[in-house]
């Protein structure tokens, strides 16, 4: 039996030898094929990319030669290069969609599929549903025999890295003579943020500057307990900030000069605040359902319209490719800006970060500190808790519930935008998704202080359970 694909809000990812495989992979790359046809039944262009894991190179050269089967001329990229730069580059070449073999944050045995279209937005579900039935309609059927193309060859990184110096004030941190370290988690971002660093004359140190197909034996997330390595290169250099991007390098992780890690609910927060201060753009601000009320305090402090989206930073996307916002972010550590990607990109996030402590002369605590002192504290928290069957299929049910009481809180407005959120009347709020992979619950919540997140936690996840 074969297995059925579903590309969910950033692409396709399974374990390696289990659902990852040579056959699967040609029949996902297949499906793409004959959805780009569709869109352009002749000159389509195609750049093929990858992130550094395991058999990279073997799945873009085989994807190569599909896409050609096809009628679709493939500009293969020889390197590893971030998601971000591929997003950038199918725009900058107009090609007609972009096929990057990554898992992204992923542990080091899975691998991925991510397309995005020739705007560099990640797939829209309209356009992964067709992408899912071209799949099964293709099944069995044998290669087109159409004169093949010679693979072309694509380097995003120059255009890439030049966009970069254009948003970012190099110059405001190389004369605060900011010290950097910078850890790519032996991703795709290796020789890109401290490259153009350096280049600017800022003083950057760099961990995990080597290829490891396994990662350091983890996943390749910027995440707090995986950031020591950043934080003693930190102490070692003198650096007042450490910048980190995950396997792809469309996440962040932020660790400030003392050692403490950044929420990415805060970050995008204090990046939203900062391009009021430095660019005056008060067009717009974007934040999936998920992420803190911090950012809606912010947006009624500036006068800044909100948006509020379900989960998945191809609504982000869109909403920046329409220019209505400054800058969009979800709390799993993804943030673009506007004139820039409609696509994550974490090299960005940091080199923000670094502009602003540099102009701003004060570390991320403290600028996040003034925030709170003018919009009020925000504590943002999730969890995930796996389900039994048994368990999972009566939560499902009780979803669908509206609830007007919640575990001795009046519910003060119930949210549907993408799994529910119930928001209570002292600004304090709770969201649960379920997993569409995985037996499994993410629980997001928010409280005003740390004593009433503490009682708000304890209480959404006995709701699970109850």
């Amino acid at each position: 039996m074969l297995t059925q694909i579903n590309f969910g809000t950033s692409g396709w990812r399974a374990v390696m030898a289990e659902e990852f495989t040579f056959a699967n992979v040609q029949r996902a790359v297949a499906g793409i094929a004959r959805y780009v046809a569709s869109q352009k039944p002749q000159g389509a262009r195609v750049i093929v990319g990858r992130d550094p894991r395991f058999l990279g190179e073997t799945f873009c050269s085989m994807a190569a030669e599909i896409l050609s089967a096809h009628g679709i001329a493939p500009l293969v990229v020889a390197e590893p290069a971030p998601t971000p730069a591929f997003a950038h580059a199918v725009i900058h070449s107009r090609a007609d969609g972009v096929i990057n073999f990554t898992a992204s944050h992923n542990p080091p045995e899975y691998n991925g599929i991510k397309f995005s279209t020739p705007d560099g937005c990640p797939a829209l579900p309209e356009v992964t549903k067709k992408i899912e039935a071209a799949i099964v309609a293709d099944d069995g059927s044998p290669l087109p025999n159409k004169d093949r193309s010679t693979p072309g060859a694509l380097d995003p990184k120059p255009a890439y890295l030049k966009r970069l110096a254009e948003i970012v004030d190099l110059e405001v941190i190389r004369k605060a003579k900011l010290r950097v370290a910078f850890d790519p988690m032996w991703g795709a971002a290796r020789g890109y943020s401290d490259e153009l660093l350096r280049s600017a004359g800022v003083q950057t140190a760099t961990v995990h500057d080597y290829r490891d197909v396994l990662f350091g034996g983890h996943a390749p997330e910027p995440d707090d307990h995986l950031l020591e390595d950043l934080r003693a290169k930190m102490r070692e250099t003198g650096a007042q900030i450490g910048i980190a991007t995950d396997g792809d390098a469309d996440r962040f992780g932020i660790v400030d000069a003392d050692g403490t890690f950044l929420q990415p609910n805060y970050v995008i927060a204090l990046l939203f605040d900062y391009l009021v201060e430095s660019r005056g753009w008060k067009n717009g601000v974007a934040k999936s359902v998920a992420t803190t009320n911090l950012i809606n305090a912010l947006a009624e402090f500036h006068g800044v319209e909100l948006y509020e989206t379900p989960v998945g930073f191809k609504y982000i996307g869109e909403l920046i490719m329409q220019d209505k916002i400054a800058i969009g972010g979800e709390e799993s550590a993804g943030l673009s800006i506007r004139h820039h990607v409609p696509e994550k990109d974490g090299l960005l996030a940091g080199l923000l970060c670094c502009e602003a402590v540099a102009r701003r002369g004060k570390s991320l605590g403290e600028q996040l500190k003034a925030v709170c002192n003018q919009v009020g504290s925000f504590y943002p928290e999730r969890q995930n808790f796996r389900l039994t069957p048994e368990v999972k299929a009566k939560f499902t049910e009780k979803l669908k519930s509206d609830p007007r009481e919640f575990c001795g809180h009046a519910v003060d407005r119930v949210v549907r935008t993408d799994g529910l959120k119930l928001v209570f009347s002292d600004g304090s709020w709770v969201c649960y998704r379920l997993s569409g992979t995985e037996p499994v619950v993410r629980v997001y919540t928010e409280a005003r202080s740390e004593k009433g997140l503490e009682k708000l936690s304890t209480a959404a996840k006995n709701w699970i359970f109850e």
